[in-house]
């Protein structure tokens, strides 16, 4: 699959998903940045701001499996990855595969189920696979994690430790919707829901070379090195307790190239990396305090801060360095 061809794909998929999901564009769009790059998602807003309703609506967009599990305190990491048990007629153990075998997990509330529940998770995500009483079971790619919690409600809650955090390539917010997409949703969810009548616009095999994308698109030297500094100034920041890993660059670097990708051009450029910067790098920071004056998080707001500060490379030159691939 080449590059244009995936942004068709990627229009095609917000157009759908739109049809059921009001103002919320580039959530989408990072959502299937996510996908493409085999990732997960971290969704943290209050109820009702629809998080689930828009993990379905992709799942139903790309005709793939979808589970969900409601997350609660007495939910045990074998309601997640599935048990052995002993069948009669068969006479032996035979195991039961839980929710995580899917395309797409929804992860509801994940902050309230224990720590141990919550590590389950842990190797399906990186590994792709489960380990039960010395087997291992693989999961079926694509294999996608879209995990919520509420950032209201915490008491019977358990944060998610940075280790864990690391694991999403980002983190997304959903937000409220402005006064006329909120008229909007009133008038297109006053009889029925929309999600009925969706219709699937791609399915597994459409996405089976979406990969290709790290080896069609061109990142020059200087935008490795920019990455880097943005990278190395989180480590630096004196507003800064703890910041980027190298699992944070390589991440930054492969949605710059997936959202390059799914806008169609064959090169990544600053603008790629700044607006991919704050939804992966974010959450992998920790801020010496929790809030700012202007109510974002501060992790949010020093990522700003290194944006621009960092010398931006020159597009032109980058065009033209790619030319002389």
């Amino acid at each position: 699959m080449n590059n244009q061809e995936l942004k068709a794909l990627a229009d095609k998929l917000a157009e759908n998903i739109e049809k059921v999901i009001v103002g919320k564009t580039e959530i989408i769009q990072h959502l299937f940045i996510c996908l493409i790059c085999s990732g997960h998602v971290l969704l943290e807003d209050v109820p009702g701001t629809g998080k689930t309703m828009l993990a379905k609506t992709l799942s139903r967009s790309l005709d793939l499996e979808f589970n969900r599990i409601q997350f609660t305190p007495d939910l045990l990491p074998s309601d997640i990855t599935g048990i052995h048990f002993y069948n009669q007629k068969k006479g032996d153990f035979v195991f039961r595969k839980g929710p995580v075998f899917t395309n797409i997990l929804l992860a509801d509330e994940i902050n309230r189920a224990t720590p141990r529940t919550q590590s389950s998770l842990l190797e399906c995500m990186e590994e792709r696979q489960v380990s039960i009483d010395g087997n291992t079971y693989y999961l079926d790619p694509p294999f996608m994690v879209i995990a919520t919690q509420n950032p209201v409600e915490t008491l019977g809650t358990f944060p998610l430790p940075e280790a864990q955090l690391d694991r999403f390539l980002m983190k997304l917010y959903m937000g409220y919707p402005e006064t006329r997409e909120g008229i909007d949703i009133l008038k297109r969810f006053q009889y029925e829901n929309p999600l009925v009548s969706i219709s699937p616009v791609a399915g597994k095999k459409d996405l089976e070379g979406v990969n290709d994308i790290f080896r069609n698109t061109y990142v020059s030297e200087d935008i490795y090195s920019y990455i880097i500094q943005i990278v190395e100034a989180t480590r630096k920041h004196h507003d800064v307790l703890l910041g980027v890993s190298p699992r944070g660059s390589q991440a930054l670097l492969k949605t710059s190239q997936a959202h390059a990708a799914i806008n169609g051009r064959d090169y990544v450029t600053p603008d790629d990396v700044k607006k991919m910067a704050i939804p992966v790098l974010a959450h992998r920071v920790i801020a010496r305090h929790s809030g700012t004056d202007s109510g974002k998080p501060a992790s949010h707001s020093i990522i700003e801060q290194i944006l621009q500060r960092v010398p931006v490379p020159s597009e032109d030159r980058l065009k033209e360095e790619q030319a002389g691939v």
